[in-house]
């Protein structure tokens, strides 16, 4: 259902359920639960500190990508691709949804920086009247205004400071309380190559933000273009993958509303059979009472067992679910509220998530049903040595016990109608009494697997099934039986169709004198023959050989086909024959 886990080496405390969620998601780390300091992005969406991520206890994984790994951060997106080989890589557990993160060859601090998060904590501050922000020049400062053509936060001493220099004298200085119905303040992003320029353009080639000094070195022959001119392209391809993403919350939804439905459901039939049973109970003395707390058990055992299996599906179905809205949540808030620039660093990390959330199955159907039932009238046997009634029944079709029964299994008759029955059972072997299951029957040429032929399954309601088919041409057929989509005991079986059964032109007869009448020119394909002109078979005589047998072909079973071809050695006249 979801992304493989796989162990951990050391001990990680799992984040309770329900942190971090809401718009404090936005600006609080979901560990340390302070604003974030820091913020890195997660390959699941998901955004902690870096010192919190450094605290988390790492283990070992085995990576046989080389250094082609899908882990994308502002490290890693200019480090040169390995070789592939055997190797071994630091990962670590999400605190939020427990998805193995494999950490880049930098480490924590080579994650990509999540920079909507450091945008939503400077507006958060701002909204506290600044406090926690400190001076982006000294760091020691509280800051009391901010540079809006450096896009910087500067203290009362660093804003004369900076008036007085004469590159900066006529930079637009603004209050941070006027700051408060800003939606964006970041900082500008600086390239991790060359830290004293800003990235403001695209390598097409490499699929990464770069600088003015990376186009005139590293990315020289590449097709490289500003970021404005190429966010168009590249968010409509985002755009679309959260198309494709965002049906499955619905779905979900749907399907855990169907679970918590078929969970009440089954609470209230569960009660309702144990009352059936406590009300038949009350009439016996202890052999009753001991049935009915046997009752009891078995029905609380089946309920347990129908109820662990709808919560373990609920269970697999909300992390799903939390795991698709963690996507689009993200992704909404990226394109919506991200600049050119956060959307093509964080592109590669969102693109790749939303398309294993797209890949993962799921079954949005409950994985039980609520059939049980309770038959007061079945015979449960004797306790104490006293005839006792009443039995819970959830009788299913196994399709491992179903039997398939008949002569025409493995034989049939080109344009002659073959059958068999299947005989339906439970887990237990019992036959299942009763009609209705879900029977799928496929009969395939085995060398013309395109022209299936058509089968009639017939429900005799007593849990027997009868199925007939007929085949247009003879060879070897497959034939399929299913119940509820499984196969049953014998199938798939192959079926020999021989050419239509050819009856006997002739007679069976003794010989040829005899069933002729004494008619000399009658002949026999035992090819016998008698003195005094007759060239048909007699007893006693040349060729004749000894017991009855078909004058058109010589066979001696009677309910033989005839193999007779017609040819010279079966002369018309021996079809004349008279019977006995």
């Amino acid at each position: 259902m979801s992304e493989n886990r796989k162990p951990l080496l050391g001990i990680v405390s799992k984040l309770p359920s329900g942190t971090a969620l809401g718009n404090s998601g936005k600006t609080h780390c979901p560990l340390c639960l302070g604003l974030f300091k820091a913020p890195r992005l997660l390959p699941c969406l998901h955004t902690v500190c870096t010192t919190c991520l450094e605290q988390l206890e790492p283990f070992s994984v085995v990576d046989i990508r080389g250094g082609d790994s899908d882990t994308s951060s502002e490290g890693s997106i200019f480090q040169e691709l390995k070789p592939r080989s055997l190797q071994s890589q630091i990962g670590i557990l999400c605190p939020v949804c427990d998805a193995q993160v494999d950490l880049p060859m930098g480490g924590v601090k080579a994650l990509t920086i999540d920079h909507l998060a450091v945008n939503d904590v400077m507006l958060e501050s701002l909204r506290g009247e600044g406090q926690g922000l400190v001076c982006d020049l000294c760091s020691d400062r509280e800051v009391e205004k901010r540079c809006q053509t450096c896009k910087a936060n500067l203290c009362h001493f660093c804003c004369q400071a900076h008036r007085r220099q004469k590159k900066t004298t006529y930079h637009t200085m603004v209050d941070l309380k006027d700051l408060k119905g800003y939606s964006r303040i970041g900082k500008p992003i600086l390239c991790p190559v060359h830290p004293a320029e800003e990235l403001r353009l695209f390598c097409e080639f490499c699929d990464r933000p770069v600088c003015r000094d990376c186009v005139m070195g590293e990315h020289r022959e590449h097709p490289c273009d500003f970021t404005s001119n190429v966010i168009h392209k590249h968010g409509d391809s985002v755009r679309e993958l959260l198309k494709g993403t965002q049906p499955h919350v619905e779905a979900l939804e749907e399907a855990l509303a169907q679970i918590n439905i078929m969970n009440s459901a089954l609470q209230k039939r569960v009660e309702a059979v144990a009352a059936d049973v406590q009300t038949f109970s009350e009439g016996y003395i202890k052999a009753i009472e001991e049935h009915r707390d046997k009752l009891l058990k078995q029905l609380e055992d089946i309920r347990i067992q129908k109820e662990n299996s709808l919560q373990l599906q609920k269970a697999q179905l909300e992390q799903l679910l939390a795991d698709m809205r963690t996507g689009v949540e993200f992704t909404e808030h990226l394109l919506t509220s991200g600049s050119d620039l956060e959307i093509l660093i964080t592109k590669g990390v969102v693109v790749e998530r939303l398309r294993k959330l797209n890949k993962v199955q799921y079954s949005a159907r409950p994985g039980v049903n609520d059939k049980i039932r309770f038959c007061p009238q079945e015979k449960a046997g004797q306790c104490h040595g006293y005839e006792i009634y009443g039995t819970i029944n959830t009788k299913e079709v196994d399709p491992a016990k179903c039997v398939l029964q008949g002569e025409d299994l493995h034989r049939a008759r080109e344009k002659q109608t073959a059958s068999f029955t299947l005989l339906c059972k439970d887990a237990a072997g019992e036959i299942m009494g009763r009609g209705g299951d879900n029977i799928q029957v496929a009969v395939l040429p085995k060398d013309k697997k395109d022209s299936p032929v058509r089968p009639m399954v017939q429900d005799n309601k007593d849990g027997t099934y009868y199925i007939s088919y007929t085949p247009k041409e003879p060879g070897v057929y497959t034939v399929w039986v299913c119940v509820k989509e499984q196969h049953v005991q014998g199938s798939p079986f192959t079926v020999t169709v021989r050419r239509k059964h050819r009856p006997h032109p002739g007679v069976f007869h003794c010989c040829t004198f005899c069933s002729s009448g004494g008619q000399k020119t009658a002949r026999c394909a035992c090819g016998g023959t008698m003195p005094g002109g007759y060239l048909g078979c007699g007893h006693g005589h040349k060729g004749h050989p000894g017991r009855p047998h078909w004058s058109c072909c010589g066979k001696f079973n009677e309910k033989s086909e005839c193999t007779w071809t017609g040819g010279q050695s079966a002369p018309r006249s021996l079809l004349r024959t008279v019977a006995l």
